[in-house]
């Protein structure tokens, strides 16, 4: 997939395409069935399909203390979207200059001048440009006098699955709630979280139970919580491990951490990338009152994941094939 940051960087050859534009958090069945749609019509034009998506996400930049926790960063939704087989990504970056762009410029200049797009697929409210001016009957009117043909405009409305709707919000209700599994029906996959192990504390080792420590780079998590997990991109199978989300309360954490001890493995992950499934919610994350109360229920925790992760090494049960 060609990833294109920024008007700034389209070659000549980028103009010609079908695309969408949204936010496509968690790159939900919803969305994945946009892509679908997408694909296809571009194949029957002959034009590669163009996702256009923003860095952060607006209401991030408008309202970040108000913003939902983010089901996917940046690097795991561009590789979702590649997943699906979208052939181009226009990543535009959210900030003061694209936020003041009046709505018939952006239409002009993205999708126009430098996209040449030909075929458009947005959602039931999406809006654009400076005040949120922009609708889908400037789209229409604009894609269907531009000069050189311009483009056509689809609704895709809302995405139901199994009679129910889909949506980001949805999903992120269901982890608050430790629902995986109705996440992995929405997603159509497991649940996960990547990140680079960094240094730690050390404190794990110092109660029998090391970890690896992946930073989050989230200012809020849609997960909290211990977890019975399984761990991607070490050789082998997937690996099972206990796993904490959160900001460790007993030791007067600061920030969302993913802390993830993997059982019966003492290798050295410092600065590998690692991809966590979440499997099971265990419990709620908790103060104790000293080390030792802590060890025990980490311990017991480990067990309950351990018995739970028997059959680690299958097939994940609701992995949904984008095409």
């Amino acid at each position: 997939m060609r990833l294109i940051r920024g008007l700034h960087n389209l070659r000549p050859a980028d103009r010609g395409c079908v695309a969408t534009i949204g936010n496509f958090d968690g790159v939900h069945l919803g969305h994945r069935a946009v892509f679908q749609r997408l694909i296809a019509r571009g194949r029957a034009l002959g034009l590669p399909a163009t996702v256009i998506t923003f860095e952060p996400q607006p209401m991030e930049f408008f309202a970040p203390a108000r913003a939902p926790a983010r089901l996917t960063r940046l690097r795991e939704k561009l590789k979702a979207i590649l997943d699906c087989g979208i052939e181009r990504a226009m990543l535009l970056e959210f900030g003061p200059r694209l936020a003041t762009v009046d709505a018939r410029d952006f239409v002009q200049r993205l999708l126009l001048d430098g996209l040449g797009v030909r075929f458009l697929m947005i959602g039931d409210d999406f809006r654009f440009g400076h005040g949120r001016s922009g609708d889908e009957a400037l789209l229409r009117t604009m894609g269907a006098a531009a000069a050189d043909g311009g483009f056509e405009v689809e609704n895709h409305h809302t995405i139901t699955h199994a009679q129910e709707r889909v949506s980001s919000t949805r999903v992120r209700e269901a982890l608050a709630r430790g629902d995986l599994e109705q996440a992995a029906h929405l997603l159509g996959r497991p649940y996960r979280m990547q990140g680079r192990v960094g240094h730690g504390d050390q404190r794990g080792r110092t109660i029998g139970f090391p970890t690896a420590n992946l930073d989050l780079h989230r200012r809020v998590s849609p997960l909290h919580g211990v977890f019975a997990v399984q761990v991607h991109g070490l050789p082998g199978a997937p690996r099972p491990a206990v796993a904490n989300i959160g900001t460790r309360p007993t030791v007067d954490g600061q920030g969302y951490r993913l802390e993830v001890h993997l059982f019966d493995f003492d290798q050295d992950l410092y600065g590998r990338h690692l991809e966590v499934e979440f499997s099971l919610k265990l419990r709620d994350e908790q103060r104790f009152d000293s080390f030792e109360q802590l060890r025990r229920q980490i311990d017991l925790d480990a067990s309950a994941a351990r018995a739970f992760l028997g059959g680690v090494g299958r097939a994940p049960a609701h992995e949904t094939s984008c095409l």
